[in-house]
């Protein structure tokens, strides 16, 4: 595996099935974690296709296990950045880390994708699945 991010908050691999594997580490790693997971299934139910699939949750080692969704970005024009944030609004979801380092690339399909939910939220009115029923 191939570390991508190792920081005091995350250490971060990319296997070589292309699978992401985020360990949750520092302050507040529960949290981030519980946090990022109940986004990711959020984005997911709702058809999001432009964030990282959540594959597996361990709540144990505090680690998530993604499908990968591209590349990392160098460079976007600054006028994109808040445009590619802002389509998660229509999905219920502010990111709360609007930066160039959580845009990817997927080159499949041409499409920047967006990563790294630990601070994102979900929006009033938005917290029930899209069928209605209670979580």
């Amino acid at each position: 595996m191939q570390n991508v991010k190792d920081t005091l908050r995350a250490l971060v691999r990319l296997s070589y099935d292309g699978r992401v594997f985020k360990t949750f580490r520092g302050p507040k790693a529960r949290e981030r974690f519980e946090n990022e997971v109940r986004v990711l299934r959020h984005l997911e139910a709702r058809g999001c296709n432009f964030v990282p699939r959540l594959l597996e949750a361990d709540p144990v080692q505090l680690r998530i296990i993604t499908t990968n969704c591209g590349s990392r970005v160098e460079h976007v024009d600054e006028a994109r950045i808040p445009e590619l944030f802002g389509e998660l609004l229509a999905y219920g979801v502010r990111h709360d880390d609007a930066n160039i380092r959580n845009i990817t690339y997927r080159p499949s399909d041409g499409r920047f994708c967006l990563i790294d939910f630990e601070f994102a939220t979900i929006l009033p009115g938005f917290e029930k699945p899209p069928d209605g029923t209670a979580k």
